[in-house]
């Protein structure tokens, strides 16, 4: 909701001061020069088996690599003759160019990636040598990262994201709130929204401040009399013929709004209906009801009738009002029609699997467009008298906590006033700068709070005042707790994160203990950290081992940490990507904003089952049930699922073909559909969607000035194989479309929108290839029956990505070590979702951090 109101007339002064202060400390963070790190005194002394092992990756690269990667004219220019396998071992951080190259091989090595499939098939090692290599080059590695235990920098000045500071406000003040209100959108990097944000320009900020003022006043409910208004708009293509989850039986459609409400008073909610092109309602040929809820009791009940000569729809809606009494608070105000039960609408419902779609099956029943809410309006007379006190809501008593007594008695001295302020205030300043609080943090909101309660109320607040049965002191001294949050929540201890820079001559050195629970907070939870981890982080207890395994352990079964689910796995499996997908509905006509929204449930729920039940992540691969609603199931084929909430359904129990085609990730909707173009599928962009994503080997970029792949022709059948087969016979894209396409020609046989399908057109589908490690396939079976062969590398490219998301920075050469360690450290538990966690927790790279160097890689791009 929107907010005109102002601030004391001291406070933006204080307020900018402190902000100033802010791009200080920035300027100066960015400032820090770059140096290498002194490599430590260790005995360089290669144990006693590894020249044997020096020797046979030696003989591997002399009989499978170097008769392309040699000096005299190296592919890709990628030279391995010059490199010295010893002199690296013994010497790492001297020759962090060759480690560098090193573990690239390392990685298309133990995928089998190199050498390609299209080499000489005589030459291709034998699966016996490529596992022994892989474990020797494993080791020569990782005994140069013991030698050299170089911890890539993690930024000590980074901003809180949209998603992070709407969890924080959340926990700190317990009110819901929308970021994307008041916050730019995110710059994503490595995949994730959380690596580039250490950017702060004065426009920023002052979005920071803006938003800081809105939510002070949310979360203190403080009655102004001042209204606020907003507006909640439905998708165009959004079915509104089911009945809404969480809405009474006997409803359909419309919307359900979770909304903290500022104060209490009686506000207006006006709805729009939706029109077609013509500017009629659609679907309007009788008169409808609609149901006016907050917190699913009915407060109002409103019809809609058919202009009486059937054309003019102009003002249909114009009177599509409702005054309603709402408590200040968090409330679900819903909109909703009330169902038909068997009308003349129902029965005329066209039988298609979308309800609606405007090219083929219009609207049978008219939609919900446009809610918007406006009030307090406190100088109408209300249906039911609105209560002007000051409310009880949850986040009002989360601040003034056990203070409110003291609140209820006589008016306290100034003195008094700043005693209780400074009692309510000092907990919440722990919690929102994750960290103990000294007296100079103190200052500046006691200042803001003093000015407050020391302004005059003006003969118009002074009425506002007596409406609201309220003393003026009490007033005064909610308007302090109020400006002094503001000032909390705009300081830069608050929506940045910092970590105090390490000495330019030290490798690395250990964060404290509140840093390690800042960075925990926010790689589990997206969060800030809660008052367990921050007493253990008082008592310097946290990086104790056994205590943080518990932590971790306690924080996975917290409901906090679905934000895995809601902002690691939806950036990692591009499930955000689905707002933006748009499939050509000439050719999809059964695709809507109901689809779309089931896709990506479906992924999160197979992401979240696997999280609660800790079950080994190879099961997001090769997944024996699956979450489907009565849309998302029509769509697959699969029967005998009714309504619009979704459930497990087993895939392996009275199993039938569309059920088999349905599982793990690669067999979801929402995958095939963000990979896809509008038209058709994408084998390349599939291919390099489970390159990058699942086996952690993306390919390079494409070269400059690479043609695209012609479109189909309107009078030659060909197929997208085929007109790939025509990209390819180009030598600057052959390379790469041997290690991409045939990935994507696995999954071929499911369609832009994840439909299954014998044929594109009337050509039939082929989805046969051989994977980059040399194994046929013939579709998706064959793909997942590779992915599980060789479960580590699966595990390895999830390690990159968590690691990626939760510290804050791409990963590079020197974090290979500690992704193996992760590997092997979950091998040992069959996989499991936490152990992965665990191992990346104990690592020196979240434990640990260096002094300012660039260790950010760039990512690739999803081109054909």
């Amino acid at each position: 909701m929107g907010y005109n109101g102002s601030m004391a007339k001291s406070t933006p002064t204080v307020v900018w001061s402190h902000l100033h202060w802010a791009l200080a400390v920035l300027l100066l963070q960015l400032g820090v020069k770059d140096s290498q790190s002194a490599e430590p005194n260790v005995d360089r002394t290669l144990p006693t088996d590894f020249q044997q092992k020096l020797d046979n990756i030696e003989d591997f690269f002399g009989n499978h690599c170097l008769e392309c990667h040699s000096s005299d004219a190296p592919a890709a220019d990628f030279d391995l003759d010059s490199v010295d396998l010893a002199r690296l071992a013994q010497s790492p951080a001297e020759h962090h160019d060759e480690r560098a190259k090193m573990e690239l091989v390392f990685k298309r090595v133990a995928s089998r990636q190199m050498p390609p499939p299209s080499h000489d098939s005589n030459s291709r090692p034998d699966d016996e040598t490529y596992t022994r290599v892989t474990h020797e080059l494993g080791d020569v590695l990782d005994h140069a990262a013991r030698l050299n235990p170089a911890v890539p920098r993690v930024d000590t000045l980074r901003r809180l994201t949209r998603t992070e500071y709407q969890n924080s406000i959340r926990d700190l003040l317990s009110i819901e709130i929308a970021a994307a209100d008041w916050l730019p959108a995110d710059e994503s990097s490595q995949g994730f929204d959380n690596i580039t944000t250490r950017e702060l320009s004065p426009a920023l900020v002052s979005r920071y401040l803006t938003a800081a003022q809105h939510v002070a006043r949310i979360a203190v409910a403080r009655p102004t009399g001042i209204p606020m208004g907003m507006t909640v708009r439905l998708p165009a293509d959004l079915t509104q013929e089911h009945h809404l989850d969480g809405l009474p039986l006997g409803t359909r459609g419309g919307v359900n709004i979770r909304h903290t409400f500022a104060e209490s008073g009686v506000y207006e909610v006006a709805i729009r209906l939706t029109r077609d092109r013509d500017e009629m309602v659609e679907g309007l040929f009788q008169k409808h009801d609609i149901d006016v809820l907050v917190d699913r009791d009915r407060r109002d009940r409103i019809s809609v009738f058919p202009p009486k000569d059937g054309k003019d729809y102009t003002h249909v809606d114009t009177n599509l009002k409702s005054r309603v009494n709402i408590d200040a608070g968090q409330h679900d105000l819903a909109v909703t029609f009330v169902s038909q039960g068997d009308s003349l609408v129902e029965i005329k419902r066209q039988p298609f699997d979308a309800a609606y779609n405007r090219h083929r099956h219009p609207r049978q029943q008219p939609a919900i467009f446009e809610v918007s809410v406006y009030g307090p309006l406190l100088d109408e007379s209300p249906a039911s008298e609105a209560t002007h006190e000051t409310p009880t809501t949850i986040s009002r008593d989360k601040i003034f906590g056990n203070h409110l007594e003291a609140l209820e008695s006589a008016q306290p001295s100034v003195d008094e006033q700043m005693a209780i302020a400074e009692g309510i205030l000092r907990p919440i300043m722990r919690s929102a700068y994750r960290r103990e609080i000294e007296p100079a943090d103190v200052v500046v909101p006691m200042q803001f709070f003093r000015n407050a309660i020391e302004t005059n109320i003006t003969t118009n607040q002074q009425a506002k005042v007596t409406s609201l049965n309220q003393d003026r002191w009490r007033i005064r001294f909610d308007m302090g707790i109020e400006t002094a949050l503001s000032s909390i929540l705009v300081n830069p201890h608050f929506f940045l994160r910092t970590e105090a820079e390490v000495q330019q001559d030290v490798a690395a050195e250990p964060i404290s203990d509140q840093e390690l629970a800042t960075r925990l907070s926010f790689f589990l939870w997206s969060s800030i950290p809660d008052a367990e981890l921050l007493d253990l982080a008082k008592a310097k207890r946290l990086h104790e081992p056994e205590i943080l395994r518990h932590q971790v352990h306690r924080m996975l079964a917290d409901p906090k940490s679905d934000s895995l689910v809601n902002n690691f796995a939806s950036q990692w499996l591009h499930l955000r990507n689905l707002d933006s997908i748009a499939p050509d509905l000439r050719q999809f006509p059964d695709f809507d904003e109901n689809l779309r929204r089931a896709f990506r449930r479906e992924t999160e729920l197979l992401f979240e089952h696997v999280k609660k039940h800790d079950l080994s992540v190879l099961k997001l691969i090769d997944s024996d049930i699956t979450f489907l609603n009565d849309r998302l199931a029509k769509h697959y084929g699969i029967a005998g699922i009714r309504g619009n909430h979704f459930r497990e359904v087993s895939l392996r129990d009275d199993p039938t073909p569309e059920k088999a085609r349905r599982g793990g990730l690669l067999r979801q909707g929402s995958i095939l559909s963000v990979t896809s173009y509008a038209t058709r599928t994408s084998p390349t962009i599939r291919g390099n969607w489970v390159l990058k994503n699942l086996l952690g080997t993306p390919p390079p970029p494409p070269p400059p000035n690479v043609p695209a792949l012609k479109e189909k022709s309107a009078t030659i059948a060909e197929t997208v194989r085929e007109r790939l087969a025509l990209h390819r016979s180009d030598s600057a894209c052959a390379s790469c479309h041997d290690l991409i396409d045939p990935v994507g020609f696995a999954l071929d046989r499911f369609d832009a929108v994840g439909r299954w399908r014998a044929y594109d057109g009337d050509l039939a589908v082929d989805a046969s290839g051989v994977l980059p490690d040399g194994t046929p396939v013939t579709g998706v079976g064959d793909l997942e029956a590779s992915l599980l062969g060789n479960p580590d590398q699966f595990v390895s490219a999830m390690a990159e990505k968590l690691m990626t998301f939760g510290l804050g920075r791409g990963v590079d050469y020197r974090d290979a070590a500690t992704i193996r360690n992760v590997v092997a450290s979950s091998r040992a538990n069959e996989y499991q979702f936490s152990s992965i966690i665990q191992a990346i927790v104990a690592s020196d790279a979240f434990l640990k951090r260096s002094p300012n160097q660039e260790s950010n890689v760039r990512g690739e791009t999803d081109d054909e």
